[in-house]
């Protein structure tokens, strides 16, 4: 039997329970549609396809840690670590605030009837999710590299893009996040 990489199976076990825990607590509890939804013999994307496909990925990357991990590299969890994942939390943590926030703060700045009616309408609903989502990008890619580059700002600005292009386009009833909580 092959010797057990502390780090790498302590990250994919607890991505997998992560990732279990999002499927089966998170999605259900805060989720009222299904994954398909068939109405009147009308079959449409229901609110926890997206949520469901993002667990399913997070856990097949935990198992895929689980199994392919490097045993000729093994090593323990370390400080640095902690520091890594704690940095990455901020920025994630911040980046969602921006995407929450910076569309109803603009919009209270600009607009007397506030950012509700306006939250499916260009360009209010993408104020947040482009700042917030490139921003995400951004610091992390910046973080990882130790510098920010003009590289690392159009990769953020192109995720953002491309997901705005795969998600609200398509879909005349979808919100983009978190304009759906707002």
């Amino acid at each position: 039997m092959r010797s057990v990489d502390r780090a790498n199976l302590i990250l994919g076990l607890g991505t997998v329970v992560a990732a279990l825990l999002v499927a089966f607590v998170w999605v259900p509890a805060d989720v009222t549609t299904g994954v398909i939804e068939k109405v009147r013999r009308q079959v449409t994307i229901g609110d926890a396809l997206a949520p469901m496909l993002a667990a399913g990925f997070i856990g097949l990357g935990g198992l895929l840690v689980i199994v392919f991990e490097r045993p000729e590299n093994a090593r323990r969890i370390t400080w640095r670590n902690i520091w890594f994942l704690a940095v990455f939390l901020i920025i994630v943590a911040l980046s969602f605030a921006i995407m929450r926030w910076l569309g109803p703060a603009m919009a209270s700045l600009i607009m007397d009837s506030g950012y509700r009616p306006l939250r499916d309408t260009a360009p209010w609903k993408y104020v947040g999710f482009l700042v917030g989502g490139a921003g995400m990008i951004t610091a992390l890619v910046s973080f990882v590299e130790g510098r920010v580059t003009w590289r690392a700002v159009l990769v953020g600005l192109a995720a953002a893009i491309g997901l705005i292009v795969v998600y609200d386009l398509p879909f005349d009833d979808l919100l983009l996040p978190p304009n759906g909580d707002v």
